[in-house]
């Protein structure tokens, strides 16, 4: 279906964990900063017969966007992918202390 287009579809690979934690290190605010401002925290997580994935979306104040997609190394249905996807968005949120 693509090809009519001229598009291809290119899978993006697994995310490591030390990435992960080198993203959260990075983004992490200082300590004593101002954390009064809300920040929202968007999930969405998916399953088919190649794999699942989910992704993360966390807004914060003056535009701050921080977009996260993760495919899983293990089976999951779309209800367990979407689990997984809040809990590695609670986990995000938390690490950087929102």
């Amino acid at each position: 279906e693509l090809s009519e287009f001229d598009l291809t579809f290119v899978p993006r690979g697994a995310i490591k964990s030390q990435m992960l934690e080198d993203f959260v290190l990075e983004m992490s605010t200082p300590p004593g900063e101002d954390k009064a401002s809300p920040w929202t925290l968007s999930v969405d997580g998916a399953s088919n017969i190649r794999g699942s994935g989910v992704g993360i979306v966390l807004e914060g104040p003056d535009e701050v966007l921080i977009e996260q997609s993760l495919c899983f190394a293990f089976k999951a249905n779309n209800n367990q992918a979407e689990y997984e996807a809040l809990i590695v968005g609670m986990k995000l949120a938390k690490e950087m202390e929102v």
